[in-house]
């Protein structure tokens, strides 16, 4: 069992250089669309402030290059100012003399959030010598950031091995109801898996073909699986070198007894004669591309959900982005939704999903991270979750 920070003791007066999650969307002018991530670390950035802690927190933000404005965490400053009853400060570096002098007058109690971590390429190189300099500023090191712990970076997994370090409150329920959900499901156990592509998610698929009693596929990947299965796709995208894989899935499944459910029916668009026509068809043939599943697929996905005990939901199963495409997905979130089962949805643009069509407040877990949660299910852990210290019992 990894220590958490309520393990911790003697927080007052210490420096806890804190690694959490604010890789928010942001529009053009820094406006930033959706706190979820913010809000989930807020209980953990209180208990170590209420405790008297000096708290400094670090995030990446998006992929820049460089220093760039439109990646700042200026914006996510401004919001910790509204969401947190102490002081917060900001400051636009990572590490250098007025990151330490700012740290130093820091009192009890009060937050300071450091710059964008990534716009300095040691981050991703996961530098020692960047990270033992960061790590020189504070005394303990807290890691509360699920979403990017499949990543090897210098304020993640680099800095956990200089200071002593704990998991902080959401990194520690993102660990319980995911080793939950795998090593004791609750059966009926359903999982649902979209997306666009087979590759990302082979190895998760063949885990939830050994864990799970019913795996529903949607989105573009099913096309894939189809076409397996010897069905026509029209001009949908599948990946052909994926075939293979996906026929080895399906036979591996059939072999274990395992119930694999695809589309029955089709939202789709016609490009004959130049102009798009959206058709709502039972087979995709000649010139028409799947873009959502029709009402046929809704009540056979349904039918699972309704009776299912334990459900897990990673993936989009149509581009629900589109309204016009948006039916299935909406339909298949409310009906998890709606579920008398342990539902959990697995990060990404489901939660995306749930938060557009208004459900995500009757889901019983919603895990943070998209990549991370499918390599936790995959693994059983990640590497800066290896990293942290044991508790000692």
């Amino acid at each position: 069992m990894k220590r958490t920070i309520k393990d911790l003791v003697g927080l007052k007066g210490k420096v806890v250089l804190t690694r959490v999650d604010f890789n928010v969307p942001m529009d053009e002018g820094g406006k930033i669309l959706d706190d979820t991530r913010i809000r989930n670390v807020i209980p953990t950035i209180k208990y170590l402030t209420e405790r008297g802690a000096r708290v400094v927190l670090l995030s990446h933000l998006g992929r820049p290059k460089k220093f760039d404005t439109k990646k700042s965490l200026y914006p996510v400053a401004i919001e910790l100012m509204k969401l947190l009853e102490c002081n917060v400060d900001f400051i636009n570096a990572v590490i250098g003399t007025e990151v330490k002098r700012k740290i130093k007058d820091l009192k009890e109690g009060n937050v300071l959030l450091l710059e964008n971590t990534r716009f300095y390429k040691e981050e991703d190189l996961c530098d020692m010598v960047f990270a033992r300099e960061l790590a020189s500023y504070g005394d303990i090191f807290v890691n509360d950031a699920f979403g990017s712990a499949h990543r090897k970076n210098a304020t993640g997994f680099a800095l956990a091995r200089v200071l002593p370090n704990a998991i902080g409150l959401l990194m520690e329920k993102e660990i319980a109801n995911l080793s939950l959900a795998i090593k004791e499901p609750k059966r009926p156990f359903v999982a649902i898996l979209g997306g666009a592509k087979v590759d990302t998610k082979i190895k998760v698929i063949e885990k939830f073909i050994e864990k799970a009693d019913c795996l529903i596929i949607g989105g573009a990947m099913a096309y894939t699986f189809m076409v397996a299965k010897g069905e026509m796709v029209g001009i949908s995208m599948i990946q052909e070198d994926k075939l293979e894989v996906a026929r080895e899935i399906l036979e591996k499944a059939e072999a274990k007894g395992k119930k694999i459910l695809l589309p029955i029916d089709h939202v789709g668009i016609s490009t004959s004669d130049r102009k798009e026509k959206i058709e709502k068809v039972d087979k995709l043939k000649g010139d028409l591309a799947g873009y959502d599943i029709g009402e046929k697929s809704i009540e056979l996905f349904k039918n699972e959900i309704d009776n299912a005990s334990q459900i897990f939901w990673n993936g989009p199963v149509g581009m629900f982005e589109n309204p016009k495409f948006a039916n299935g997905t909406r339909k298949i979130a409310e009906a998890v939704a709606s579920s008398k089962a342990f539902t959990i949805v697995g990060g990404g643009d489901t939660v995306n999903a749930i938060n557009t069509f208004k459900v995500a407040d009757k889901i019983d877990f919603v895990s943070t991270g998209g990549g991370a949660s499918m390599e936790f299910i995959e693994q059983g852990s990640l590497p800066c979750i290896d990293v942290i210290q044991q508790k000692i019992i």
